[in-house]
């Protein structure tokens, strides 16, 4: 079946839709939290909160720049040559919450301004992909950055849970069952009852 002009817009619109609830849920991850609870590794490979929101705006800003010959102005060391593997998956003392945010919120910016001037079917090249499938459309590259904050937001829900025991969706939407501690305690406790009978 082939897209009507219509159609393709709502494509457009659910997908960027998508996004941007990817993208605030990840970045509310952060908030009310210290610096050392933003920045502090929680797990055996670095996973950390900031670092994730360092990562998805980095790479943000490449697919919806870089991809389509819109490169962003800004400077982005940690993906130079001869930069440390994971340089994007961590913020350094020197770089505050405060820059990481903004240069998120940039990403935005400019992603955004690619996404609403450019049409579905819009060819791009990844720079940083194999040759063979390095051509792209603009419809992939939504797909694909979708997927990718929404998996972050994903890790950053976790590493939350574990910093201070919130969880949820959003600001408005928990998206967890409404029950009290005690329930969450039984509910757990029969969780590990199966999985040792299980095991």
């Amino acid at each position: 079946m082939a897209y009507t002009a219509d159609a393709t817009d709502s494509a457009k619109y659910d997908l960027h839709r998508y996004l941007r609830e990817g993208r605030e849920a990840l970045l509310w991850k952060l908030e009310g939290l210290s610096e050392y609870d933003a920045r502090r590794p929680m797990t055996p490979t670095g996973t950390n909160l900031l670092g994730l929101v360092k990562h998805v705006a980095s790479v943000e800003l490449g697919y919806f720049g870089e991809t389509f010959g819109r490169p962003s102005p800004r400077s982005l060391p940690w993906f130079d040559d001869g930069a440390e593997p994971n340089a994007d998956m961590w913020a350094t003392a020197s770089e505050s919450r405060e820059q990481i945010i903004e240069l998120y919120h940039h990403s935005w910016q400019h992603s955004d301004e690619t996404i609403e001037q450019l049409p579905l079917d819009a060819v791009g090249a990844v720079p940083w992909w194999p040759a063979e499938r390095r051509e792209v459309t603009l419809h992939r590259v939504l797909v694909h950055m979708a997927v990718e904050t929404h998996r972050h937001a994903g890790h950053a829900d976790i590493l939350r849970e574990l910093i201070d025991g919130a969880a949820g969706l959003g600001r408005t939407n928990a998206n967890t069952p409404d029950v009290d501690e005690a329930w969450l305690a039984d509910y757990r406790e029969r969780l590990e009852a199966a999985a040792r009978s299980a095991g």
